[in-house]
């Protein structure tokens, strides 16, 4: 079973790190790190967007 604090804020971390990584990518490189940051800066706003039309 999974503990409190991890089905509390796994999903929020899981997206921090995802931005950081988006974030990272963007400033760093040219080409492919291009789709890198767009995917890893595009699924925290799909996953939202996703959970708002949900309910």
């Amino acid at each position: 079973m999974k503990t409190p604090l991890l089905r509390m804020w796994g999903w929020p971390i899981v997206f921090a790190v995802l931005t950081c990584i988006g974030l990272v990518a963007a400033l760093l490189g040219d080409g492919w790190l291009d789709l890198v940051s767009a995917v890893a800066l595009g699924v925290p706003v799909l996953a939202c967007g996703w959970y708002c039309l949900k309910r």
